[in-house]
């Protein structure tokens, strides 16, 4: 599949950092385009480092509800991106049976970084960075980039 499937859903273990990352940026770069949502293995309410680094490039991501697989419909989606491995296991067994593609793009987890409130930012801005440049180079950089 090549190009902006109509309707993307993004995986990671909580929904928190990970998925409502690329979910943000995608709906930046391609919300008039296609459907974008996130859920998680679990539901974790979205992490403050995460909209934290978010804020940073005007995307709000405060009132994100996190969700679990078992809230959607996976034959809704053309495509889900899982972040996590766990989230990939959990996709593949949950789109059996569907014409669901799943693609693994393998993100470090910022949370799992200690230190001190730079450091532990400079993680998440490194994440935030690579899902933005794997959404671009994977879905094409939008006429009007706003990212």
């Amino acid at each position: 599949m090549n190009g902006l499937p109509s309707s993307v859903l993004f995986a990671c273990s909580e929904n928190s950092v990970r998925s409502p990352m690329a979910e943000a940026l995608a709906k930046r770069l391609y919300g008039h385009s296609s459907y974008i949502d996130s859920v998680g293995v679990r539901a974790t309410d979205v992490d403050g480092f995460a909209v934290s680094v978010l804020d940073e490039l005007n995307i709000d991501v405060h009132r994100h509800h996190a969700k679990t697989f078992e809230d959607i419909d996976p034959a809704s989606f053309d495509l889900i991106v899982t972040l996590s491995p766990e989230a990939h296991h959990r996709a593949l067994e949950f789109t059996r049976g569907t014409a669901t593609e799943v693609e693994y793009w393998p993100m470090p987890d910022a949370s799992a970084v200690e230190g001190s409130r730079e450091v532990r930012l400079d993680a998440y801005r490194r994440t935030r960075d690579q899902v933005l440049a794997k959404l671009k180079a994977r879905f094409g950089v939008p006429l009007a980039p706003s990212v």
